[in-house]
């Protein structure tokens, strides 16, 4: 995994494992890699992923159950959505409305792009 310097990296770590259950390689009840595995599959220290699963773990996303690892939390899925979709509303569409407003670039534009990006997926 390529890590940038904008946030910790335990933390992109985090957000990685929250991508895969967003993406439902891991689902609810499910067992994740545990934190050497993890930390062996992303070349990071062991100390590093210990921190990322704390994090996962103190939000709800994941959940230990002693002698047996990780689990993915029932409602981890749908509380990860909820709160990436109130982080984009909130922090990431105003800085793409003044660009849009800024390049000129109108509702309808973004629309034809969009149907053109579905049409090619």
């Amino acid at each position: 995994m390529n890590f940038n310097n904008n946030k910790a990296i335990y933390e992109q770590m985090a957000e990685r494992l929250c991508d895969e259950i967003i993406a439902e390689k891991y689902k609810a009840d499910d067992r994740i890699p545990s934190v050497r595995e993890y930390a062996v599959m992303l070349e990071v220290n062991t100390n590093t992923a210990v921190k990322a699963y704390e994090l996962l773990a103190r939000e709800e996303i994941i959940y230990n159950k002693r002698g047996l690892g990780y689990f993915v939390s029932p409602n981890a899925r749908q509380s990860i959505l909820k709160e990436r979709k109130k982080e984009f509303v909130n922090e990431m569409l105003p800085e793409v409305f003044r660009q849009m407003n800024l390049l000129d670039i109108s509702m309808n534009d973004v629309a034809e792009e969009w149907i053109k990006a579905q049409e090619t997926n």
